[in-house]
């Protein structure tokens, strides 16, 4: 299992919690400094069942200034997945990647129906 998160987030420090509490073994990612391929995040993507713009960080300070809110509906999904793969924290963490299944964001709920 990949864990993929930015460690100073606190929804990613409880979903890391979660998974220690659970005995999972996962591989840690920092998403700042080993940002996500446009090849993974289309594999991520397709994986998850997900529509594409939940993998952007709505909250973020990126989103924010690039104006995305506004943008996004007018882009084709290949510019929004180059776009997701120039700054990982652009991109919605944390993300548990399985051969499986793809979990983006932290809901408890979801977690623990597959973690």
């Amino acid at each position: 299992m990949l864990f993929v998160c930015y460690p100073k987030c606190s929804t990613c420090q409880k979903a890391r919690a979660f998974l220690d509490a659970r005995g999972a073994q996962y591989t840690l990612r920092d998403i700042k400094l080993e940002h996500p391929t446009e090849e993974e995040l289309r594999l991520w993507h397709q994986k998850s069942g997900l529509p594409l713009k939940r993998f952007f960080n709505t909250s973020g300070l990126q989103y924010k200034a690039l104006g995305l809110a506004q943008k996004l509906p007018t882009m084709s999904e290949d510019e929004q997945f180059a776009l997701l793969a120039t700054d990982g924290m652009l991109v919605k963490r944390p993300i548990v990647v399985t051969n499986d299944f793809v979990l983006v964001g932290f809901r408890e709920a979801d977690w623990s129906a597959r973690v």
